[in-house]
């Protein structure tokens, strides 16, 4: 049976060339779609052909099947939330796809869960469902392409603009708006030419065990590779000041454990963090400068039955979430709704919070205006703008470089280059530059022969098949 909490968005902007996908495409829509074969040769031609925009949605159908048989997919049945000129829907797919979906599954090659609707902004709202059914998989199986030869639309949009409610909206461009798309074409072109893998890895897929929410104690099948690499802006609010951050990337959707396993064209990597970057913007803004030491760091046993590394963990969350809401009330429910049933931040009362943020504030006494003030979303912007020119620089040295917000991942040979290129940006933005960290050393750290002949086979790992047949398609020799 379809779960509809395991499930996805549809991807609009699938695509592939590929003969095979051709063959099966054709095969289909000859046999079953007759009817809208006719209407295209009737009335207004359509943006994009009738038998492409089935080739889109069987496209997605096929890359969730393979990445998770259990997958669905959320879909728009209604007409009205198919625009077919919005900048998000680059292949201008129309309410036909609605047509599509209801007779896939008259046809019984597509599960179908209907949407349901309580009320505007009711939180039980939800879209309809899809998943290949048993007919559908038997022609995936026997198809003779694969996720390698699934591609996008080259005219994906790169730059969103959410509104309050989260959703895209439209926007007029401005000078700004094409430099950022510009830039960020450029370097996803780049990540497209570039093989960022696990070599551990045989499947391509990492399994998570899910901790919240309807589906906890779960596993979600996370895709590994250029199906899931695609990196965009995001801009919130309506606003171009607000948010901005890089997200897409896979790497940003794996825990920091898996994430020291990632090779960049088969060398290992080195992640370079700015130290609490949000924590040091405030104190700079304060006109108090960049914190001394750690500020997430409390006394040994300041709680009870913790040790002093959870502890660490539980005041930077709870600061960052204080920061980040707009009142007291709402950051201490975030908090505890991190945290999975059993866990002691789950337990933590709201006096016993306010007793940890005191603490904090104690220590670094100019982030309290800072406290339950909304600061969050801007000072994504500002992280963005510092990210931004990190990549600027890497890109002008042709340098493949992976963003996770406040850190940045490169291969192990240019580290240092890593890091004067955070140094430099933050310092142009903040005018002070961030100290930073790394989770390992790079092999440019290093000085001697015998050193960096060892640290290289201390960082080796063992390549799996998958990984190096994964390596032929990405980056053959």
């Amino acid at each position: 049976m379809l779960d509809p909490h395991h499930s996805r968005p549809i991807d609009v902007h699938r695509w592939s060339d590929h003969p095979e996908v051709r063959a099966l495409i054709n095969d289909l829509w000859d046999r079953h779609f007759q009817p809208w074969a006719t209407k295209s040769t009737r009335g207004p031609k359509p943006k994009t052909r009738h038998k492409d925009q089935l080739k889109v949605l069987l496209l997605d159908l096929y890359v969730a099947w393979t990445t998770d048989p259990e997958l669905a997919i959320g879909v728009h049945l209604n007409n009205s939330e198919w625009r077919t000129n919005s900048r998000y829907n680059a292949l201008h797919l129309s309410k036909v796809i609605v047509e599509y979906v209801h007779h896939l599954a008259e046809l019984g090659l597509i599960d179908l869960s209907p949407g349901s609707f309580s009320g505007p902004g009711a939180m039980a709202n939800r879209n309809a469902r899809i998943r290949a059914a048993t007919p559908l998989q038997a022609l995936f199986h026997r198809a003779k392409f694969g996720l390698g030869d699934i591609g996008h639309s080259k005219d994906r949009e790169c730059v969103i603009l959410r509104g309050e409610d989260g959703k895209p909206i439209e926007y007029e461009d401005t000078v700004d708006t094409r430099k950022m798309r510009r830039k960020l074409r450029t370097y996803n072109d780049r990540l497209a030419r570039t093989f960022v893998d696990i070599p551990t890895l045989d499947q391509p897929f990492v399994d998570r065990a899910i901790t919240t929410g309807p589906r906890a104690g779960r596993v979600q099948r996370l895709p590994i590779g250029p199906s899931n690499q695609f990196v965009r802006r995001v801009f919130s609010r309506g606003r171009w000041d607000l948010n901005g951050r890089y997200y897409g990337g896979w790497w940003q959707q794996i825990d920091s454990e898996l994430r020291k396993q990632i090779h960049i064209n088969d060398v290992p990597m080195v992640e370079v963090d700015y130290r609490a970057q949000h924590i040091n913007i405030l104190s700079i803004e304060a006109g108090a400068g960049p914190i001394e030491g750690d500020p997430y760091d409390l006394t040994e046993g300041y709680l009870e039955g913790v040790d002093r590394t959870t502890q660490r963990k539980y005041l930077k969350y709870l600061a960052l979430t204080a920061i980040n809401a707009k009142d007291r009330t709402t950051a201490f429910r975030a908090f505890r709704d991190n945290y999975p049933k059993g866990d002691p931040g789950k337990r933590f009362t709201n006096d016993e919070l306010d007793r940890i943020l005191e603490e904090f504030v104690r220590r670094t006494p100019q982030l309290r205006p800072s406290l339950f003030a909304d600061q969050g979303i801007r000072l994504m912007h500002i992280d963005s703008q510092i990210a931004e020119r990190v990549l600027r620089w890497c890109a002008i040295k042709d340098l493949p470089v992976l963003c996770v917000h406040d850190s940045f991942i490169i291969d192990y040979n240019h580290s240092l280059l890593l890091k004067l290129a955070m140094s430099l940006a933050s310092k142009a933005v903040l005018g002070v530059s961030l100290a930073v960290s790394q989770n390992f050393v790079g092999l440019d750290d290093l000085e001697g022969e015998k050193l960096r002949a060892d640290y290289v086979e201390v960082r080796a790992l063992e390549r799996t098949k998958g990984y190096l047949e994964r390596k032929k398609v990405i980056a053959p020799a």
